[in-house]
């Protein structure tokens, strides 16, 4: 099966380098693409420059796929795997504690796999997560948080096996003057949303990080 994926740059990509991506993105070193365009488009820009939306291929048959959002897994797989690669500031008196016990209960192979799905952890969202971490919203405000923006998914490809099932077809310029104004709003959006969300009062059954560390609780007490 092939998918369509674009990814957005200052520059064109004909044929992405395996090993080549920044180790401190999401989900580690590896080649970060969506199957939104104008997503790319908003990815390839900034402020003062013009970027490129490089469009692909890539053929999925027999890869390893791990889709974060699946059943399978949990916002907090996603959140340990953001913990591997990410820097947060963790504020809180047990942060450290709830470090080790994500690690302990919600840790796994990931980099096993030849493609990850899942969220991006934009500015926005990234600030979302470190609040969970810091014991300041709950599970279940986090998960509707990342939802906020039309985000939407990304795909990266992270084994070599998946960069030599990836074909280039083309690129398109991204203009500042269209995609920064757009980038900004989803942003701003995303922020606006989370503050309504946490001025809503608090419901009978919200669960916090230092609810989950204290009861020892695991992926079958969270979802089931």
């Amino acid at each position: 099966m092939n998918e369509i994926l674009y990814h957005g740059s200052a520059r064109e990509i004909e044929k992405p380098k395996f090993g080549s991506g920044k180790p401190n993105n999401d989900y580690g070193s590896g080649f970060y693409c969506t199957k939104d365009f104008d997503l790319a488009g908003e990815w390839a820009v900034n402020l003062d420059n013009d970027g490129y939306v490089n469009e692909y291929t890539l053929d999925t048959d027999g890869l390893h796929i791990l889709n974060l959002n699946s059943s399978e897994y949990c916002i907090l797989d996603w959140l340990w795997i953001l913990l591997e690669n990410r820097r947060f500031d963790i504020q809180s008196d047990f942060g450290s504690e709830a470090i080790r016990y994500l690690r302990d209960n919600f840790s796994f192979d990931y980099r096993s796999f030849d493609v990850i799905k899942g969220y991006r952890a934009d500015d926005s969202y990234f600030s979302f997560a470190q609040d969970f971490l810091n014991n300041t919203i709950s599970i279940r405000t986090l998960e509707k948080a990342l939802l906020l923006g039309n985000l939407g998914d990304q795909v990266v490809l992270i084994s070599k096996r998946a960069f030599e099932r990836i074909i280039f077809k083309g690129y398109y310029r991204a203009y500042s003057a269209r995609y920064y104004p757009s980038k900004e709003m989803r942003d701003t959006k995303a922020r606006e949303e989370y503050r309504d969300l946490r001025r809503k009062p608090w419901s009978k059954g919200e669960i916090y990080l230092m609810q989950i560390i204290d009861r020892e609780m695991k992926r079958d007490d969270l979802f089931v």
